[in-house]
């Protein structure tokens, strides 16, 4: 299992990646290809709809046929592929495809790994090793700022793009080679057990609205958002934006190894999940309210959304204590699919949002206006998330 472990980690690296380097590259695809900052909000969008409507069959595949074929084949095919496809793009549509590739190979990566711990590990360890493993492959995040600026502009964006579709290859190649499948679980008797089983376990649904925009918020301004604000209301180029974005991306990191004890010292995940998300609010709250205050202000506040933006493996932990065993591959795919379902329609909302904040008001203002749109699911969800039900399972 460790070695399974180590070979998911090298590929949730890639993941991390490609979900946040459209923010370093929006420059120099505008420039070359006339791509813009909304054209790639799009691209994200459809990285995180592809990403989220295969949770379902991935999760079958899961507790059918196990991670190691179902990561590996999907991640070779899919993510090398779409990496080659983003290498040879010319315009807006093959990098749209190519995302949708990416994110159908990314799809199974970080749930593989969950239906590990929840089969191979004892139950307290969860949540501690779902938020080490996000934590472990953010670094994929960092690669996806200051790194990737410095290798366009050694190498140019498609040689580096050629360089990660062999990569992402060969971790795939690994994954089917080293990789090993848990235990089986039987299922009950007469039971065949389906997605819809987990939406009828009690207390499930109040989860869901927070499930849902936590991560809006991180993965959307981190993923694209970023660059073009700093550009325009700060006139960053290509390095400083890479560096703004490394902090942000430190600051994920940071807050995944955070979250995953905490659940464990506080012995609940409600409270852990409900005070970082409140957190959250008002970091959004405050680049709402002064965008263009200055560079410090709001790389501190880009900081915190990536610190306690990272929530999810406590959430995600907090379902776990819903679904029973025969279910994992089922529970924790469905739990994903509505997180990253919650990603994708903020980033084809927001671009609209953005074009219409734009008319007629200053760079600043418009900016201002998109963070309130990434604040307001969050607020929801926290509103809901009061109610859920907290027995402490897994942690004693």
């Amino acid at each position: 299992m460790y070695v399974s472990i180590a070979c998911l980690v090298g590929a949730y690296l890639l993941s991390q990646f490609y979900r946040t380097c459209l923010a370093v590259l929006t420059p120099v695809l505008n420039h070359e290809i006339g791509v813009t900052a909304g054209d790639l909000a799009v691209s994200l969008g459809l990285w995180y709809g592809a990403f989220a409507l295969i949770q379902i069959p991935i999760g079958e595949a899961l507790d059918r046929i196990g991670p190691r074929r179902t990561v590996g084949v999907l991640l070779g095919l899919g993510g090398g592929g779409g990496a080659a496809v983003f290498a040879m793009a010319q315009g807006p549509m093959g990098i749209h495809l190519a995302m949708i590739l990416i994110g159908a190979g990314c799809a199974p990566v970080l749930v593989g790994s969950y239906f590990i711990f929840a089969r191979a590990f004892a139950p307290v360890l969860f949540g501690t090793l779902a938020a080490s493993m996000i934590g472990a492959g953010s670094l994929g995040n960092l690669a996806g700022a200051a790194p990737l600026a410095a290798a366009i502009e050694a190498f140019g964006w498609r040689p580096s793009l050629w360089a990660l579709a062999a990569i992402t290859l060969v971790v795939a190649a690994l994954i089917l080679i080293f990789a090993r499948d848990p235990e089986r679980v039987e299922q009950p008797a007469g039971r065949r057990g389906t997605a819809l089983d987990v939406l009828r376990l009690p207390g499930f649904w109040v989860l869901l609205p927070l499930t849902v925009a936590n991560y809006t918020a991180a993965a959307g301004i981190r993923g694209v958002w970023a660059g073009p604000y700093l550009a325009d209301v700060f006139g960053a180029d290509a390095h400083l934006i890479g560096k703004v974005t490394l902090v942000m991306g430190l600051a994920m990191i940071a807050g995944n190894f955070a979250y995953g004890p905490a659940d464990k010292i506080f012995g609940s995940h409600k409270r852990v999940a409900l005070y970082g998300n409140a957190v959250l609010a008002l970091a959004l709250t405050g680049l709402w309210l002064m965008p263009g205050q200055s560079l410090w202000l709001a790389t501190a506040f880009l900081a915190a959304i990536g610190f306690f933006g990272a929530s999810f493996p406590v959430i995600m932990a907090h379902g776990r204590t819903f679904y029973p065993p025969h279910l994992t591959g089922r529970g924790v795919t469905l739990h994903n699919m509505f997180s990253i379902t919650g990603v994708a329609a903020m980033q084809f909302a927001s671009r609209p949002v953005f074009d219409a904040a734009s008319a007629g008001h200053t760079a600043p203002v418009a900016y201002g206006m998109l963070f309130a749109f990434f604040l307001a699911p969050v607020v929801i969800g926290l509103a809901f998330y009061v109610f859920a039900r907290d027995s402490g399972d897994g942690l004693r």
